[in-house]
């Protein structure tokens, strides 16, 4: 589900930053993000690399994180996945 409002931003328990980093560091820091989460809990990723967003969707098919959420926000992008 793609978001264009902050307004309807979920609440996360941890958030890392991986602004300026290109693939596939954004995905190997949520990797490491979500084995510090427990099952329920949710992960927000800040990214700046374009192809992030088709990133994560395949990386939440792969893993069987749900990704809640993803906020365009122009020159940056926020991934909301659930801990399976």
């Amino acid at each position: 589900m793609t978001i264009s409002s902050s307004d309807a931003m979920p609440d996360f328990d941890l958030e890392v930053d991986a602004s300026g980093l290109k693939c596939p560091l954004p995905i190997l820091r949520a990797k490491k993000a979500l084995a510090q989460l427990h099952s329920g809990q949710i992960l927000k990723v800040i990214t700046t690399d374009p192809h992030a967003v088709r990133d994560f969707e395949a990386f939440s098919r792969q893993t069987g994180n749900v990704l809640e959420a993803q906020l365009d926000q122009g020159d940056s992008a926020l991934h909301f996945l659930r801990r399976r």
